[in-house]
């Protein structure tokens, strides 16, 4: 399964310091990333964060691997 990680995620300088998070929430991509290596599964996370979509969890390793690939694609909103 494939996921355009783009659909959600954002990344946004006045959201969270500008980290990627899962678009509409101040839930980042890095939090995420450290529940499932701690060895927390999908359900865990989703029940302590109940905006979070599986899609959303899916979206968030799609992103830590375009990232490690270097084909990180989101755009930013611009700042004035």
């Amino acid at each position: 399964m494939q996921t355009d990680f783009a659909n959600f995620i954002e990344v946004n300088p006045k959201v969270m310091l500008g980290k990627p998070v899962i678009r509409g929430t101040r839930i980042t991509v890095e939090l995420i990333l450290e529940k499932l290596a701690n060895g927390e599964s999908f359900e865990e996370i989703l029940h302590e964060h109940p905006r979070l979509k599986k899609e959303h969890i899916h979206a968030a390793l799609a992103f830590a691997a375009g990232s490690l690939r270097g084909e990180l694609l989101i755009s930013t909103p611009e700042v004035a």
